[in-house]
């Protein structure tokens, strides 16, 4: 057995099902060894950032790692972008790279480089073999590490001659960090803020936006008469079904100020500090108020849904009234964004993953999707766009039994369309509804914020995504993947309903 089927099948047995590819020549025994490992399913995309956001979308709806194999340093660079969403969602994810032989390194070939270096900023783990007899064991503390609390992107350098020379079998896998019980002083301290009559918000994220976390919450709000917002781009949320709505805090630095203004307490509970996206002029970075104390119930590593139950029993608070919203009617006429969203949570079927990545288009959606059936709503964590298509197929494989909306800005959608392709090779449930407004209207939002009313030929080109316009039907149809052009909310809906009762990915290009 040699270095690469040691590795492989050490995976396989601690129950990685599959591994998203997009090998080279470095990586050719590992491809060997997928090929004779009938346990893990290996998946092609063609372009390293379909693998790296499809193993995120995976690790976020399961829980468990999937594997991704890419190329020397170069392939790596070009899966970064997803691994930084993914390491902001603290999605498991473990990476295998193959690199140049040991002894070829110092030739400096026109592919070797630093990929510690290149890996290490997404990266909770890292790792380059030097032996074949260690590779199964390297690979193995990836995955532990991986798999630890909160979950990490783990990467795992390869030489080729520790893949192809001979080495020992598949070897166990360590235990990983559970998630940490928070300390009786800890949730004593979070009941005193919220007892003390000082206007307070419970800001969620992490596991505290999955359904248990959520009635905590909501227990908890309704007892104190505290605010509850969720993190502004969430790895994972269930929504929908009479869950408790919880909304984000506000995107713009301006309107969080606002939000976070009058706070005695802000209590973080698997949520960072909320900070400003960019900088601005005169605006602080760090959003909360001088007068506001800070308080961590919870880290990503905590038990955050235990530490809200703990609170809440510590408080006497009683289940919060279940909320009852009406689901909106299919709506008639020109599309919008408002239309849009509409028509996407009157049709969509219950348990579906809502993969949004559709950025200002996606704004009508948010604001009735609570009236929609149970669902999850998967986020851009880390603000690097080209996630939504990928994590929409990785998420569709993870969960073959339920209908994947990938609600997709034509913009950033343009960075990895090629998810298409994977999509439809393995006959993929996803609808995908591209917003074609054919613009980066975010950037035309931040040029008017910026004081230029009235940009000039060069900043409207470099906003403007017409001449020509991009064709998101014959783009479809040529990645295999069946499109329609929709431009009326009623169309719209039909061609959603013609989606939901047919398996396989189908687009609708919504010409907004």
């Amino acid at each position: 057995m040699n270095g690469a089927e040691s590795l492989i099948r050490t995976l396989a047995m601690a129950g990685v099902e599959v591994c998203f590819a997009n090998p080279g020549t470095t990586e050719m025994p590992l491809v060997a060894a997928l090929d004779a490992e009938p346990r893990m399913r290996a998946v092609l995309g063609l372009f390293e950032g379909v693998c790296t956001g499809a193993a995120d979308g995976y690790g976020r709806m399961t829980g468990q790692p999937a594997a991704t194999l890419l190329h020397l340093g170069p392939g790596f660079a070009n899966g970064i972008a997803n691994l930084h969403n993914a390491r902001r969602a603290h999605a498991p994810v473990v990476n295998l790279i193959g690199d140049q032989a040991t002894w070829h390194l110092a030739a400096d070939a026109p592919l070797t480089s630093d990929i510690v270096s290149l890996a290490s900023p997404v990266s909770g783990f890292v790792r380059a073999t030097n032996q074949a007899s260690e590779l199964a064991r390297d690979g193995a503390d990836a995955l532990a590490a991986a798999r630890g609390a909160p979950n990490c992107v783990a990467t795992l350098i390869a030489p080729a001659d520790c893949q192809w020379e001979e080495a020992g079998g598949p070897v166990p896998v360590p235990p990983s960090a559970a998630p940490q019980a928070v300390g009786a002083d800890t949730v004593g301290a979070t009941v005193e803020a919220l007892r003390s009559g000082a206007p307070a918000m419970l800001l969620l994220g992490h596991d505290a936006l999955r359904e248990p976390g959520l009635h905590a919450a909501a227990a908890i709000a309704h007892a104190t008469g505290a605010m509850c917002f969720s993190e502004n781009f969430p790895a994972r949320v269930e929504r929908g079904g009479g869950l408790p709505a919880i909304p984000k805090l506000p995107y713009f630095p301006e309107q969080a100020l606002e939000v976070l203004s009058k706070l005695g307490h802000l209590v973080l509970v698997g949520a960072g500090e909320p900070v400003a996206f960019f900088g601005y002029p005169d605006t602080p970075s760090r959003l909360a108020s001088e007068g506001t104390r800070i308080h961590t119930l919870a880290t990503p590593g905590d038990d955050a849904v235990a530490a809200l139950e703990a609170v809440a029993e510590a408080l006497g608070a009683p289940a919060a009234p279940r909320a009852a919203r009406e689901r909106p009617e299919a709506p008639e006429g020109a599309l919008d964004p408002g239309s849009l969203g509409r028509a996407v949570a009157a049709l969509q079927p219950d348990g579906a993953i809502v993969m949004d990545e559709a950025a200002t288009s996606g704004v009508g959606y948010a604001l009735v999707a609570d009236a929609a059936p149970r669902h999850t709503v998967l986020g851009l964590t880390g603000g690097a766009i080209g996630q939504g298509l990928p994590c929409a197929t990785g998420a569709a494989i993870a969960c073959p039994d339920r209908r994947v909306i990938s609600l997709q800005a034509d913009g950033s959608g343009m960075y990895t369309l090629q998810a298409l392709w994977t999509q439809a090779r393995e006959s993929l449930d996803v609808t995908t509804i591209v917003c074609a407004n054919r613009a980066y209207r975010i950037l035309q939002v931040e040029l008017a914020r910026a004081g230029i009313a009235e940009p000039g030929p060069k900043a409207r080109a470099l906003t403007d995504l017409g001449h020509p316009d991009l064709d998101w039907v014959a783009l479809a149809k040529g990645l295999g993947v069946p499109a329609v052009r929709v431009d009326r909310s009623e169309d719209l809906c039909r061609e959603l309903a013609a989606s939901f009762s047919e398996p396989g990915p189908r687009l609708i290009e919504a010409v907004l």
